[in-house]
């Protein structure tokens, strides 16, 4: 196995249902991948951990599958945070850049951005990204980088997402007790849209709904910038306890069925179609009674969402429609129930493939994972140039002062 590399991005994404860590490296200035591990999580419950020892045995697990097939050591890694713990506000701040007009610099974006962050939030609220939505020079709106221009008054518009401090807690020292150390955070609704979202989606206006195990994060762009992000309590696994509890059969089993014979829309199902369900006393039923369980279900997880849109102020602002994404996205009539209930067309997100990545990722519940890829990457190549600049900045102070 080879040495630490520079150039090498890794993810960690501890799902309700199955960890996943997925790395890659740049060459060429793009993304390239390098290998993956997935395998069942452990001490979750409700999409947090619960358990720090088996949910760290489930991480150490993933990432030396991931470890093998990349040939280089893991010891260092993004995390993704989401979950009903994640909260998102929208806020404002600004301040005035003294008598005269001048040159707005780098430097007072920043401290626009910290008088707009300075808003009061329980003690137990971590901020996980600061996202200016627009900036605003002497009253003209829709500025999105203002640096170069010249005023008398900077304000910017930002969109604050954060977690709860001890979910994130946990999730580093599960991650640390698997040997890697977590060298970023990342929201994984904003992840998941990395990966799926274009450009002319964002500018309209979309939700991105990603659906997990036992939850569903969401995120709206409008004009290009995140506008608001929520979370339902709701996910795939509650779709396979209904079944469970409905047929009275086993979880592993109700899960099955649901891969196999589930949808969202009972009108979609044949009428006369049955199945026959395995067990001690096997039985047949008819296969509509399947979509009866999950159809509820499935207009519940929808409702929530179009309250949490509604209470955002962005019901009216998904132009492009809604996305959905996450393994939930596959359960057939998903697409139906959403443009149903939003009133706005609907379709599932696929993660862009990264170069020599196997065809099984490109797959709804890598979302996240591939997202999380392409924001560290991204929030690389930001920094680099920060730095590169700043380094030139310095150059010139020390040429000059000979």
């Amino acid at each position: 196995m080879s040495q630490k590399q520079d150039n090498l991005i890794v993810v960690l994404d501890i799902g309700s249902a199955h960890t996943r860590v997925l790395a890659a490296d740049l060459n060429d200035g793009a993304l390239r991948y390098r290998g993956h591990g997935v395998v069942e999580s452990a001490g979750m419950r409700k999409g947090l951990i619960a358990e720090l020892g088996p949910a760290a045995k489930a991480v150490k697990a993933a990432s030396e599958q991931a470890e093998r097939v990349a040939r280089a050591n893991i010891d260092e890694c993004v995390v993704g945070v989401g979950g009903p713990h994640t909260r998102g506000l929208n806020t404002n701040g600004g301040f005035e850049l003294g008598n005269r007009m001048r040159e707005i610099t780098r430097e007072d974006v920043r401290t626009a951005v910290e008088r707009a962050r300075a808003v009061e939030r329980p003690p137990d609220r971590e901020i996980l990204h600061l996202l200016p939505r627009q900036f605003i020079l002497d009253e003209q709106p829709g500025i999105f980088d203002p640096v170069g221009m010249v005023g008398a008054r900077l304000e910017v518009d930002l969109h604050i997402a954060t977690c709860s401090g001890s979910a994130l807690q946990s999730t580093v020292t599960c991650a640390n007790r698997a040997g890697l150390e977590v060298s970023e955070a990342v929201l994984e609704s904003i992840a998941s849209a990395e990966a799926t979202l274009s450009a002319d989606e964002r500018e309209l206006g979309v939700c991105l709904l990603d659906i997990g195990a036992h939850s569903s994060d969401l995120v709206v762009f409008f004009e290009g910038a995140v506008a608001h992000t929520g979370s339902v309590p709701i996910g795939g696994a509650h779709f396979t306890n209904d079944l469970a509890v409905g047929l009275q059969i086993p979880v592993a089993q109700a899960e099955e069925l649901k891969r196999q014979y589930g949808n969202a829309v009972v009108t979609a199902v044949p009428e006369e179609a049955e199945i026959e369900i395995a067990g001690p006393q096997p039985r047949t039923l008819p296969l509509r009674m399947i979509a009866e369980i999950l159809e509820p279900r499935a207009r519940e997880l929808l409702y929530f969402v179009k309250e949490s849109l509604r209470k955002g102020g962005v019901i009216e602002a998904l132009g492009a429609g809604c996305v959905l994404t996450g393994g939930g996205a596959m359960l057939p009539g998903m697409l139906d129930v959403t443009e149903s209930q939003l009133r706005v067309p609907a379709r599932t997100g696929l993660p862009v493939r990264l170069s020599q990545m196997p065809g099984e990722l490109v797959h709804p519940s890598f979302s996240t994972a591939i997202g999380m890829l392409l924001y560290a990457h991204r929030t690389r190549i930001t920094r680099a140039a920060e730095n590169n600049s700043l380094r030139a900045k310095l150059r010139a102070i020390f040429a000059a002062s000979f």
